[in-house]
């Protein structure tokens, strides 16, 4: 028999959002929760035709149902899944669940062991709470995107990484274990609000200690971590691919340069970021020599820190990723396992399905 997984039995109500919502509830839905997901009416005179292919494969593990909670019949069938939830977790900026009726006190009032989870970029409070943003704008307001990006150009994006994802959904689902765990003591549900930029600020973490301590510049491109460092940043190959190294030890560095057909007493000094600029090149000059995946064949069993850089779709079919079943179909769509990983976990929630609210509320008794 199938481990159903940790969180089997906590019903979850997720309102419909997209970004850090969304997966946050996949990681809960991965965990074994019973995820409910309420959507709202379509309107046949937009383009909003709801799920599509792509959200979908991060849906799986939901029963959707549609709930028009402007509806006083269908708001109270709402209130009754409410009342019978573990978790409520919603994306919206701060207010709109008030002004439909279910703000967490609402809630608390018909369920006061619901935890409710709030997933907002500025948070539930301060002068930029109902602004909209991306998290782009919640990157650049904590202070965790001007590091990134090379000397002399505009901080680089960092795709959705940091602030949907690191910033937010992990951040969201941190502080919802906690809250169910604290309710075990207490009995009692609490608010969580988990806000993009307290994520993202809370990323930034490591950076601000080395900055405080002198081991951090503020002039990009010039840092250890930043792409700066000959031994710590990514190489153009021959074939227009690319390498990473991450040779920050001395004993990687040392055999990273040996693979390179170089003797580490031969180069300058590493660690004297005068040489950065030269040493750079003359390992840039010597990767160009070759394709990637000469590189990786090379370097391969030396363990010297050096990989190649993959795409999506090849990072899905490494042997790694096979021996590991790091990747899963999820429709049509390939998707990373669950992670992390339990020695008792069950298998990868499946997909999403729709249902209506009458069969939820019944499920749930």
């Amino acid at each position: 028999m199938t481990y159903p997984g940790p969180l089997h039995g906590v019903r979850v109500l997720e309102m419909e959002a997209i970004g850090p919502v969304l997966h946050a509830g996949m990681m809960l839905a991965d965990l074994g929760a019973d995820i409910v997901r309420v959507s709202r009416p379509r309107r046949v005179d937009t383009a909003d035709d709801g799920v599509t292919d792509a959200d979908a494969a991060m849906l799986r593990g939901r029963v959707d149902v549609t709930v028009d909670l402007a509806d006083p019949a269908e708001a109270e069938r709402f209130r009754e899944l409410v009342s019978r939830a573990d978790i409520l977790v919603e994306g919206f900026r701060p207010g709109t669940m008030e002004k439909r009726g279910f703000g967490p006190s609402e809630c608390a009032a018909v369920n006061p062991r619901l935890i409710y989870g709030r997933m907002t970029g500025w948070g539930q409070s301060g002068p930029l709470a109902r602004t909209a943003g991306h998290d782009l704008n919640y990157l650049a307001e904590s202070g965790a995107l001007e590091p990134i990006g090379p000397s002399g150009a505009p901080p680089t994006p960092p795709l959705n990484y940091v602030g949907n994802f690191g910033g937010g959904s992990m951040f969201l689902v941190v502080g919802i274990l906690a809250a169910l765990h604290d309710r075990t003591r207490t009995g009692l549900g609490q608010v969580v609000d988990a806000a993009m930029i307290d994520g993202a600020s809370s990323l930034t973490s490591l950076v601000r200690s080395w900055r405080h301590a002198g081991r951090w510049s503020d002039d990009r491109g010039t840092n250890l971590l930043d792409g700066s460092a000959p031994f710590y940043r990514a190489y153009t190959c021959r074939d227009g691919r690319f390498v990473a190294v991450g040779a920050l030890e001395d004993a990687f560095y040392d055999r990273f340069v040996r693979g390179l057909g170089l003797d580490p007493g031969d180069l300058p000094d590493r660690w004297d970021r005068g040489h950065w600029p030269h040493l750079t090149e003359r390992l840039g000059d010597i990767l160009r020599t070759r394709d990637r995946d000469e590189w990786a064949d090379a370097f391969r069993g030396l363990d010297a820190c050096v990989s190649p850089v993959l795409t999506l779709d090849e990072a899905t079919a490494t042997e790694h990723a096979r021996q590991r079943a790091a990747f899963v179909a999820s429709g049509p769509v390939t998707m990373p396992a669950p992670a992390p990983r339990l020695d008792r976990a069950g298998d990868a929630a499946p997909p999403l399905t729709h249902g209506d609210v009458d069969a939820a509320i019944a499920r749930w008794r």
